[in-house]
């Protein structure tokens, strides 16, 4: 005969939802993600660029893709300010997210990290 399965008096409670995401912050996540992922990309361009200046004397990649990374980063400011200011970011989270766009590579990071909390419901 099996043995019935005892409760465990030191059992975890069970895990509550996150609250639901106000649809406004929903909106505002998905405009920045695509955002953080279009900078993270044309600065990866950029430095591409600026090795084809620098090293093969190619000056028009950075004359061309320069002004256009500046306008992407423009928009990617003003998105993470629209998400930071629906969600009630942190001063130390909002400014984290912006420097996030100037280094190669961690706007990926940065914007796995925005996801994973908002959608937690926990502040950044």
């Amino acid at each position: 005969m099996p043995a019935e399965p005892t409760s465990d008096p030191v059992s975890r409670p069970a895990a509550t939802p996150a609250p639901a995401m106000p649809p406004k912050v929903e909106r505002a996540l998905g405009r920045y993600r695509i955002s953080a992922f279009i900078v993270g990309y044309a600065l990866i361009v950029l430095c591409v660029a600026i090795i084809l200046k620098y090293v093969f004397g190619v000056d028009q990649a950075v004359a061309i893709w320069g002004p256009i990374h500046g306008v992407l980063y423009i928009g990617y400011v003003l998105l993470a300010f629209d998400l930071a200011y629906k969600d009630r970011w942190s001063l130390a989270g909002t400014l984290g997210v912006l420097l996030a766009g100037v280094i190669p590579g961690i706007s990926f990071v940065a914007e796995r990290i925005v996801h994973r909390k908002v959608t937690a419901r926990q502040k950044v």
